[in-house]
Parts: structure tokens; sequence; C-alpha cells
């Protein structure tokens, strides 16, 4: 199977702090320290990928960011990953003016222009450090990988990209094309990372088609020019895609509006709808209930504890995909099993007569019975077990407060049976009306559903009726002018997306049994199973890949940048179904609709599929687009 861009971005990255050499294979040889001096944007494309740690093994004493002050360090090279902005350049020539390091590897996020090059040229002159200068890189590597079938483009400034950005009503010519090049931009980056040519298909007349043909023209100049092309040599001799390319299917967030707003019930997407939840980690406020303080006194300090969800972390991997009742059975799970081992351990430490010692005591007692061997090395073990277990049980308790205080089971099915057209067991001004059903957001946003999945829009006298209802429960009604207007433009373009027939099968109420002896108490809570169904995104994939005809599909546009010659219709086009497949959504994405891929993608036996965004929005940040929108 061919590598994953995680792995290949990761790659890229470990040979820029090894100079751009490859990483020596031996590792007996001591790295050279060097600082690592990035950007805003440099730091988040790095830190899903690399920890700390794994910096220190490549020599990176020091990370700093290009912008805050820092001290000469004078016998040090310095590896430089930033973008090629005007501060950024600025910065640099007064580094270098400032004689601040003994070597300089200048690596840009992505390619830099001529006139930029020669500004630090001068300023290299002018402060006598061009001998300094040792290297300058174009690193195309301007997007950030979550996961190994995920990526999103900006974290820093991602409003400039957003649905918000796209779809303003008062946007100029000239603003939606620097967005249009922004996005470019990336994708370039993404691809020559990957080593391979996509074949481009997308829908007419939106976003997605603009970035497109941008994307379609870049590619096919950087082709044409066979001498610098960033295609062939010795990065494709990497490529494994050589005998089949990757489909590339643009598509616009408009497509499907209520995904983005849906409540969900699987473990990453919640964790992303309620808490903290960005570049893959998560931020809590410890002690956020606990007793209140008394009066007068001051209020105690919260303190805000960072989670690390990685690839590394087993748990994690294994369930990040499943419905959260699972979630919860198997972190109970995972500590029983825990603690069985917990137990041994100390039994072993008594029978040593080791109770309060520490772990570095015993492993260094000479008498190494084999029993005692194997606690030992599997102390370590232990204890990262342990922490996981810690996260998940801290992470889990989180979600499910928040579901239990909101609601969110019962927003979660009744929302799929509004997008799945079943019939509906109780009023949704109920729902709204309830005091104790969620946030004034939630309401907004199934009604927001609601509206966007209606065959027949409700009449006025009935929408006036939710309107009261919504005002009441304290919503803001701007985002439904918005989807108002949306909804009026989209029925004159396209038929209304399709959700497929998803169901959500409650299971009842949880087994008291379990709770009793369990920490996340579920009580109370609907055990909902999901059904597999494909949402709009996964749907239209499914056609491109599988060659499928449907009306939804067959007017997308094709692209080949491989073919320098021939218009659209004559280009001979693929026939064979394809293995490889990119989807990107231009207007934002959300992990819910990444799951639905990847539950896709495990029916199809060999099938690579990634998803990536032009940025992750939760329902919250989307909706306060929405709303920016509707002020209009």
């Amino acid at each position: 199977m061919a590598a994953s861009v995680r792995e290949k971005q990761t790659v890229a990255l470990k040979r820029m702090l090894n100079f751009n050499a490859p990483p020596l294979k031996n590792s007996a040889a001591e790295p050279v320290w060097k600082v690592l001096i990035y950007d805003r944007f440099g730091q988040d494309i790095i830190s899903p990928l690399l920890t700390v740690k794994e910096l220190r093994d490549m020599g990176i004493t020091l990370h700093l960011l290009l912008h805050s002050d820092r001290d000469p360090i004078p016998d040090v090279p310095a590896i430089f990953f930033v973008m090629p902005t005007e501060e950024n350049i600025d910065r640099i020539c007064q580094d270098l003016r400032n004689q601040l390091y003994e070597s300089y590897y200048m690596n840009f996020i992505s390619a830099i222009s001529r006139s930029k090059l020669e500004d630090i040229a001068s300023a290299a002159l002018a402060a006598n450090a061009v001998t300094q200068v040792t290297k300058v890189y174009d690193q195309y590597l301007n997007f950030i990988t979550l996961e190994d079938d995920m990526f999103t483009l900006c974290h820093q400034n991602k409003e400039l990209i957003s649905y918000h950005a796209i779809n303003r009503a008062d946007i100029q010519d000239t603003d939606m094309e620097a967005i249009m090049d922004t996005i470019v931009d990336s994708l370039f980056c993404f691809f020559v990372t990957l080593g391979a040519v996509p074949i481009i298909r997308c829908p007419r007349g939106n976003a997605a088609e603009m970035v497109a043909v941008k994307l379609d023209k870049k590619l096919r100049e950087n082709l044409r020019d066979a001498r610098n092309s960033l295609f062939t040599g010795d990065n494709m001799a990497a490529g494994q895609f050589s005998f089949q390319r990757p489909l590339f299917v643009l598509a616009d967030r408009n497509v499907d509006m209520a995904t983005p707003l849906h409540h969900t019930w699987t473990y990453q997407a919640l964790i992303h709808d309620v808490l903290d939840y960005q570049l893959n980690r998560v931020v809590m406020e410890e002690g956020a209930g606990g007793d209140p303080s008394p009066a007068g006194a001051r209020p105690k300090k919260k303190n805000r504890k960072t989670y690390d969800l990685t690839g590394a972390d087993r748990f994690w991997q294994k369930h990040r995909g499943s419905p959260f009742p699972e979630v919860a059975e198997s972190v109970q799970e995972e500590l029983d099993t825990y603690r069985t081992q917990e137990d041994e351990v100390k039994h072993l430490k008594s029978i040593m007569g080791l109770e309060g010692e520490d772990e570095g005591a015993i492993s260094m007692l000479s008498d190494n019975t084999a029993k005692l061997t194997s606690a030992v090395s599997s102390l370590p073990e232990l204890l990262e077990k342990k922490r996981l277990i810690d996260l998940h049980t801290n992470v889990a308790t989180a979600v499910l407060d928040h579901i239990k205080s909101r609601k969110l089971d019962v927003y979660f099915e009744y929302e799929e049976k509004l997008m799945s057209k079943s019939t509906l067991d109780k009023s949704l001004l109920d729902i709204i009306s309830d005091p104790d059903a969620g946030t004034p957001e939630d309401k907004m946003r199934l009604f927001l559903i609601y509206y966007i999945t209606a065959q027949q829009a409700p009449s006025e006298s009935d929408l006036e009726q939710y309107k009261t209802a919504l005002l009441d429960a304290g919503c803001d009604l701007s985002p439904l002018n918005y989807i108002k207007q949306w909804k009026a433009f989209t029925k004159m373009a396209a038929t209304p997306a399709n959700y497929g027939n998803s169901g959500v099968k409650p299971m009842g109420l949880f087994s008291r049994v379990m709770n009793s002896g369990s920490q996340l108490v579920m009580e109370g809570v609907k055990n909902l199973v999901l059904k597999q169904h494909n949402l709009p995104v996964t749907r239209i994939l499914d056609n491109l890949m599988e060659m499928k005809s449907n009306p939804e599909t067959d007017d997308y546009r094709y692209f080949d940048p491989k073919m320098l010659r021939g218009s659209e219709s004559s280009i001979p086009r693929n026939k064979n179904p394809f293995q490889e497949a990119i989807v990107f959504v231009v207007g934002g994405g959300n992990y819910i609709e990444y799951q639905n891929l990847v539950d896709y993608a495990k029916f199809k036996q060999g099938k690579k599929v990634v998803y990536g965004c032009s940025e992750l929005s939760n329902a919250g940040q989307f909706i306060k687009q929405l709303s920016q929108l509707g002020q209009k």
C-alpha cells in the first residue's frame, strides 16, 4: 500500500530538520544540535506530526517562534520553517543583520517569490552574512495533516478562507481570486508532497469549480516545464502511484448544509462538537464543577488540561469512530483489565518488601527473578496504559456531561429522522420549547436542519410560530435569514441533497447493571446504534470513484493536468474505477463527514479515501458564520 500523506509529510519534515539530507540510518551518530525557528503556520504543521521528544532526538534543542524575542546563539545552525510573508522576510533580514546564528537554513512552507528572495539576498549582502545563508528551500508543505487520511489547509487565519468568506454577498472578484489562490496553493503543496498528479472532478458553477480550474492550470504549468517540474525525477521515484493516479473530487459546502449543523453520536465528532478540540488536541478546564467557593473568597483558579489524541493511542485509533455508548463501555473494560494488572504489580512489590520504593529502586535489584523482570519491564507500559485510560475517562466524562445536560441523544435521534425523512414521534415545537433540552444553539441547529431538509418549506404562519418559540428560547435568528436565502437559491439550482435512509436503532435505555460499577453513569441516555448510510459527500465520491452513472454527478467537469493539449471534451477519460481518491470540501469540513467516509472505505476492499477541507469547523463555529452572513 502506498505511504499515507501523513507519513510523507513527516518524512519531508524530518528531512528538513536534517538540513535537507535524508536522515541517517545508524542512530549511533550523535545528531547535530540546532535550533528550529518557525512561525505560527510552521508550528501548526509540525505539532500534529512530531512530538517534542522526536524533535529532541533529531537534535533540535530549542524551538522558537520567529516573532518572539530571541537571544543570539552564535555557534549554532538555525533551521527556519516559515511562510514567505512580508513580515517574516523582514524579521529574517533583521536576524541576519543582528548575526543571531552561525548558519541559516531557510525553508519556506510554500514557494517564495523571486522579489522576496532578492530582499533576503540584499539583506545578507548588507549584513555581510552571505556565507552564513547556507541553503534556501521551498518545502511545499503548506497544509496540515491530522490523520493518515485527513488533512486541512490552515489553522491560522482560517477565517480568510472560511465558508463565510467565500459566500459573502458583498465579496469582490479580487477577494475571491485571492481566497481561491490561497486554497490552490495549499492543494498544490498537498499533491507535490503526495507525489501524484490527480484526475480532478468538480461540480459546475460554484467555488469548487473555481478551485479546480486554477489547480488544473497550476499543475499543468508545473508539468509543462519539464526541467523544473516537481513531479518528475527523484520526487516521483518514490511516487507509488505510477500505475494508477488518484481521483480528486472537489465538493462545495453548499451541497450539504445539514451535516455541519448535525448533532453527532461518534466519539471524535462529539469531542469536536462539545469540547475545545483542534489540531488533535483537546483543551479542558479541570474542576469546572466542584463546590462553589465561599462568598467573598476568590473563585478557585481553573486548571486547563490539554490532552493529545494521537495515532500512538490504540484506544483512540480503535474507538474514535464508535458510537459514544460503546466508547463508554470500552473505557470501563480497559479500566477493569488495568486494575487486575495493577494488583499484580502491588502484590509483587509487597513480596519483595518494596511497597514504598519507587520503580527505579526495583529495577536496580540484582536478584532478578523471572517474575520480577516481567513486572518491571511491564511497568512503563502499564503506566502509559494508565495515562491513556485516565485521559479517555476524563474526556468521555466531559462529553457525557454535555450529552446529559443538553439531551444531545434526543437531538441526534430527531435530526437523523428528519434527515432520513422517517416518521417523527414528537413535534419539533415541543423540543424547541422544552427548557431542559439543550442550549439555544442546539435548538437553532435542530430547526435549521428541519428547514434545510424539509421538502416543503413550512407555511408562513407555522414559520412565525417556530420563530416565536425560538426567540422565547433565546435563539439568534440571523442564521435562519441566511439559510432562507440559500434555500431559495439552491431550489432554482438543484435538487435538495438526499441523506440516504440513515436510521438509528434505539437499543432501549442502558441496563442499570453496567452503570453501577462504571464511572461513566449513562443512566437515562439512549443507547443508539448507527446504521451505515452515506452522506451526500460520500455519495458523490462513490459515484465518481466507481464510475456509476447518476444525474447528481454526471455533469461534473473532468480535468486531467497531464494532458497538455486538448479541450475538456476531447480528453480521453479514465473508464476504470479508481483505487485511491481524495475528497476535498471547499468551504469547511467536519468530523462527521470524515467518519462517514472512513466507514465507507472500510467496506471497499483495497481502496483508499482521504478527506480534506479548507477548514475544520464544528457546528458552533459554523452557525456563527451563518449568523454573520444572515446579519447583512
